[in-house]
């Protein structure tokens, strides 16, 4: 079992690489690397209001019982603006995307690779890691921290509007001590981690899908296995780059 752990890892590790190596043909592949931006990124953007702004809304409520006696209330948002740049926004929106994002990127790639689409364009001397698979994955990892960047600020935005229905704080002082407190670090450390998360949902969507068999069976245990290693890895991959950025302190 270890054996065959350890063999899977290297050759996922090999498959990414290849991928990531096919960025060479960016140009001639652009087209595609839009499209994949597009679906990525444009088309998920209303799932991802929809997440962050309840994240945002249970966030300033439970902030405030469970500061309550420790921390005015006027620094509330300096809470709130912490937690959802460094933690909420970056692993909730992988972990919906990964629903999204993966599931359908490895059902689409396993489906061609069980219909012998992937083995077609082998044969015309079309490599599938500069055509199929590294406009999705940089298409990852550039939309990722994108979309997380939209995420903190309709966070940040609900949580705000609802403390100032609920306990009457005004906007500048939630926002002047929101940034009297923030330090570029804590957007960037978010940033980063959505990167990584980026990278290992869509190449995970693609390695799962390339190795799909068994007709619709074989799609739908590659789009499980898509969705259950990416949500582990991002839990993972969060405490590894929080240790990374955050060990020190």
């Amino acid at each position: 079992m270890i054996l065959d752990a350890l063999a899977g890892i290297g050759e996922y590790t090999i498959f990414a690489g290849k991928s990531l190596a096919g960025i060479k043909a960016l140009p001639k592949r652009r087209l595609e690397f839009l499209i994949q931006f597009k679906r990525i990124g444009y088309d998920s953007l209303f799932l991802i209001m929809l997440t962050a702004a309840f994240t945002g809304l249970v966030t300033a409520l439970q902030a405030v019982y469970q500061s309550k006696g420790y921390i005015p209330l006027n620094l509330l948002s300096v809470l709130i603006g912490k937690s959802t740049m460094v933690e909420l926004a970056p692993v909730l929106t992988g972990l919906v995307l990964t629903g999204k994002v993966g599931a359908s990127m490895a059902a689409e790639i396993g489906t061609m690779k069980v219909s012998e689409q992937i083995d077609a364009l082998h044969s015309m001397n079309i490599s599938a890691y500069e055509f199929l698979y590294m406009p999705r994955v940089l298409a990852g990892i550039i939309a990722f921290p994108l979309i997380t960047i939209f995420a903190n600020a309709i966070g940040i935005i609900c949580a705000w509007y609802f403390s100032y229905l609920r306990y009457g704080l005004h906007y500048h002082t939630f926002f002047s001590n929101m940034r009297a407190y923030f330090e570029p670090f804590d957007l960037i450390s978010g940033l980063v981690k959505s990167l990584v998360f980026g990278f290992i949902i869509t190449s995970f969507a693609c390695y799962f899908g390339d190795r799909s068999f068994g007709g619709a069976e074989g799609v739908g245990r590659s789009t499980t296995q898509t969705v259950v290693y990416s949500s582990v890895s991002i839990l993972i991959m969060d405490f590894i780059v929080a240790w990374m950025l955050f060990g020190a302190y």
